[in-house]
């Protein structure tokens, strides 16, 4: 049995800053914090929903260039408000649909399933080892001395994001930079890991019932992932 954890309280304590809606006031976030998770290697089920998503891409894109995809482009405008160049710093969502072409990564079974949603429901997703946490997320403007910790030539290095970058971060520093573009290593989900959260960001058009799916399918895969998963789940924004 994995550890416990209070899934509710846990999603209670996320927030949004009031300088990210005023950038963005059409924002809004689907959180999803699960336990009970069994570990495993990539299988077939989650294989086969691999294919599903790199089918849909290949389709989506063949009428219409990547970054002309409705979530894709608003997202793309997203970045340029704050001073991002997302031709040089894509957006997960972007980044995946791209790399959908050639093939989406085979990780294990909990990031194969968040990837192959993200993609086949169009919305940035960010899966992230709950355990790891210090406090609960916050969404903000970041101040710019704060910390974040990724690799590079396979050592750990501490980065530290612009002033005025819209970044998730908790009591420890941040966690994802440029709002969906990067993780923290400190957080990333491993093998091992048997509790995360799971945030899914929206803009327009991606309507709140659409998100709300996305956020639906993807709790009941992870229902999948072994006899004692729990569930909990809060959007913020719009309704």
């Amino acid at each position: 049995m994995t550890q416990r954890h209070d899934l509710d309280g846990f999603l209670a304590g996320v927030a949004v800053d009031e300088g990210v809606l005023a950038l963005r006031p059409d924002y809004r976030v689907g959180l999803l914090a699960v336990d009970g998770i069994h570990p495993a290697p990539s299988d077939a089920r989650s294989g086969a929903l691999l294919q599903e998503a790199e089918a849909f891409a290949g389709t989506a894109t063949a009428g219409s260039p990547v970054d002309e995809l409705p979530h894709i482009a608003a997202w793309r405008d997203a970045y340029r408000a704050f001073g991002a160049k997302p031709q040089r710093t894509r957006n997960s969502l972007e980044a995946l649909t791209r790399r959908a072409a050639s093939g989406l990564p085979r990780v294990n079974r909990l990031t194969d399933l968040y990837n192959a949603v993200s993609v086949l429901h169009q919305v940035p997703l960010g899966g992230e080892d709950l355990a790891q946490y210090a406090g609960p997320p916050r969404l903000v403007r970041a101040a710019g001395d704060e910390a974040f910790d990724t690799i590079a030539d396979g050592d750990t290095v501490i980065e530290h994001p612009h002033a005025g970058e819209v970044v998730w971060r908790d009591d420890a520093g941040v966690t994802c930079r440029r709002w969906n573009w990067r993780q923290c290593a400190r957080t990333r989900l491993t093998d091992g890991t048997g509790a995360a959260i799971f945030i899914l960001d929206a803009l327009a058009p991606m309507s709140d019932a659409a998100l709300d799916t996305a956020v639906d399918v993807l709790a009941e895969a992870l229902r999948g992932l072994g006899p004692d998963v729990r569930v909990a789940r809060r959007r913020i924004g719009s309704r």
